[in-house]
């Protein structure tokens, strides 16, 4: 027969074959389960966890499953949770309601470990398998302050505040005492010391007890300049009072120093409220005896940036932002009004911004708004300005161009009025700023010879009469008329030689410089005198002419202007004497029909092999009876026409039959079929 060995005496040789120990290392939380969870746990098992976490902490273990073979008092298979020595409890069971069944509620460790056992037998009975334990652990903050700690990990108890950490604690002491070397007792201190921060609060030892006697204590409040502190004593106030022949406060006293004041004393009940220093430094001096009593005094301090104030506006201007006051760190701009700039030491500044200092001064001094002025307006050239209201070229003055008439206007519709604008340019109503220019007048002599005659069989011309009129002097003599103020028009032919001269015949002004010549392409050169065809030039000036009474452009013809009627012409060419004129002289001749003036050079080519053809870019003037012509030393000069009282050059003087014979007539370029040559010489010679 086989030894019967008992259950009991069988867990007994388990618990010393079969033991495993878990060492953790400290841990904030964590995860423990049975062996093989969730599979049901091996028998004859003996698993230790040995749970820990930092100082300060406790363990708290919540079983989120449950299922260890069920005995009385877990006889068999248990899990027990110990705290060192003590047992903590017993575990077994399948449901919250049996006996030894941990439930649901967390188990919490009287200090920082925690040790589980989980022992088993070597059968796990019944039909159903036990799966065994799963159980989370954390740490949780230990209030020392108010919940003892068991004595193994005590500590002293702070002597007089005490304060929780998270895992641990500290000790403070009440204003006026300082902590010791342990860390947890306080000892009187009245250093008082610094205080730095913009706001506090300050009281004698001990307030509202009793205050020790024999102190001297210092505090001296000191913040950033730039900041006022104000002083704010609560009601509860008490100092010992004792008057001896006219002085008071002789051995209890708080003595307020403010820098620059006279030191204020207090005691007695009154309290002094709210002190207004003004300064950023403030020394408050405590003071006892070694008899008496006093209550001490308590008080909040507050502070204040620093005020600037403005002296004075900014007329003409205005200073932002618009405070009603303004402090430390604060910054202000000054902007002018429209019209008026930014001054300061009498130099103009693009800006302004000044910072108040913590001196209670601004850094910069306010500047001025002066007003704004355009500088003298842009002369016109042949014209002037006139000042029409304001003065000094100021913002807002008005300003009108005008142009020298006769002999120059404007071709603009728009306002030759200016106004100094806050640009500081001078603009018109339509906001531009271009000056209108001065067009010479042309055609318009202030002496009329509608009613005088004749050049050969012509008549003196009165002074001012042909202002266009210009002598030209090369290989002969010859003329040109003034259509620009650097531009002269001739014929073609008087610049087959050098010229040597250009004269204003109406004045005597000296001879005019010479910058190009610009003869018709079209234009050939012949000595011949037998093909004047675009018998027509141009000369450019090296400097413009200012136009007057003496010197005044002729206008161009419209285009395909029809010719018919009279015109004059003048020049210095032969008279009826067969001499040069020393002085101007003119005539007035009809245009020739063009079939008539066609025939009378063919009849001509018949007879002489020099006569030129006449061609559609030529017309003839003159009378068929003779007697009245142009002749030579007249080639260049204009035979001119007058509609609504302003002269045009018709013509050029080119060539013609011998000179005022009858049945001959003058020939000259028709200047209209020129107009766009002329134009586009202009334009690329500017």
């Amino acid at each position: 027969m086989e030894p019967v060995i008992s259950r009991s005496a069988f867990s007994l040789l388990l618990l010393w074959v079969s033991v495993s120990v878990c060492d953790c290392e400290d841990v904030l939380y964590g995860q423990v389960q049975s062996p093989l969870y969730p599979d049901p746990y091996p028998g004859d098992n003996h698993t230790q966890w040995d749970l820990k976490v930092p100082p300060g902490y406790k363990i708290q273990l919540t079983f989120n499953y449950f299922d260890i073979e069920p005995s009385a008092d877990c006889y068999y298979d248990s899990l027990m949770v110990l705290y060192g020595r003590k047992v903590l409890g017993k575990f077994c069971g399948q449901r919250s309601t049996d006996a030894h069944h941990p439930g649901n509620k967390p188990i919490l460790s009287p200090g920082n470990h925690l040790q589980l056992v989980f022992v088993t037998d070597d059968s796990n009975p019944g039909p159903q398998m036990h799966l065994g334990f799963s159980a989370f652990y954390q740490a949780v903050d230990v209030d020392e302050c108010s919940s003892p700690v068991p004595s193994e990990d005590s500590d002293p108890p702070c002597s007089q505040i005490c304060l929780n950490t998270l895992g641990s604690y500290m000790c403070a002491c009440n204003h006026g005492y300082q902590l010791q070397a342990d860390g947890r007792t306080c000892v009187l201190d009245c250093g008082g010391g610094v205080y730095k921060e913009s706001e506090g609060t300050l009281s004698s030892p001990g307030y509202p007890n009793i205050s020790p006697r024999g102190l001297d204590c210092v505090y001296n409040i000191s913040v950033q300049p730039g900041f006022e502190v104000t002083l704010n004593f609560t009601h509860n106030f008490h100092i010992e009072q004792i008057y001896n022949k006219g002085h008071f406060c002789l051995f209890h006293w708080l003595l307020v120093t403010v820098p620059g004041k006279k030191p204020m004393k207090y005691c007695g009940k009154k309290s002094p409220g709210v002190i207004h220093t003004g300064s950023h430094n403030v020394q408050l001096e405590y003071h006892t005896d070694s008899a008496g009593q006093s209550r001490g005094w308590s008080l909040h301090y507050t502070t204040q940036r620093v005020e600037c104030k403005l002296e004075k506006s900014i007329s003409n201007g205005r200073v932002t932002p618009d405070f009603p006051q303004y402090f430390y760190r604060d910054y202000i701009h000054v902007r002018c009004d429209q019209g008026y700039k930014l001054m300061m030491g009498g130099k103009e500044i693009k800006s302004f911004k000044s910072m108040c200092q913590h001196n209670g001064k601004w850094h910069l001094p306010l500047p001025e708004c002066k007003i704004l002025d355009c500088g003298d307006p842009n002369p016109l050239l042949n014209g002037g300005v006139r000042f029409l209201s304001g003065s000094n070229n100021e913002y807002q003055s008005v300003i009108q161009y005008h142009c020298n008439e006769p002999f120059y206007a404007f071709r603009t519709t728009h306002s030759v009025k200016f106004t100094c604008a806050a640009d500081r340019r001078w603009r018109a109503n339509d906001n531009n700023a271009i000056i209108p220019l001065c067009y010479p007048v042309c055609g318009r002599p202030t002496v009329d010879l509608s009613k005088r005659d004749r050049v050969l069989g012509g008549k003196t011309a009165p002074a001012n009469s042909f202002p266009w009129q210009v002598f030209l002097r090369s290989g002969g003599r010859g003329g040109a008329s003034i259509i620009g103020d650097r531009w002269l028009m001739t014929a073609a032919h008087n610049l087959e030689h050098s010229l040597a001269h250009i004269i204003q015949t109406n004045n005597e002004s000296p001879s005019l410089a010479i910058a190009s010549l610009h003869v018709h392409p079209g234009y050939k050169n012949n000595n011949l005198r037998t093909n004047f065809d675009n018998d027509i030039a141009l000369i450019k000036l090296n400097s413009p002419i200012t136009f007057n009474m003496n010197v005044m452009p002729v206008c161009l013809p419209e285009r395909d202007t029809e010719l018919n009627g009279t015109g004059l012409v003048s020049g210095f060419g032969l008279t009826e004497d067969s001499l040069t004129a020393d002085t101007l002289r003119y005539i007035r001749l009809p245009v020739v029909e063009q079939d008539k003036c066609h025939r009378s050079i063919e009849t001509e080519r018949k007879n002489r092999h020099d006569v030129a053809p006449l061609t559609g870019n030529m017309f003839c003037a003159g009378l068929p009876e003779g007697g009245k012509d142009t002749c030579s030393g007249d080639s260049g000069s204009a035979f001119v026409m007058k509609d609504d009282e302003t002269y045009w050059v018709a013509g050029i003087v080119s060539w013609g039959v011998d000179c005022g014979q009858p049945g001959k007539y003058g020939i000259y370029t028709r200047v209209a079929k020129y107009l766009n040559w002329i134009q586009k010489t202009m334009d690329e010679n500017q």
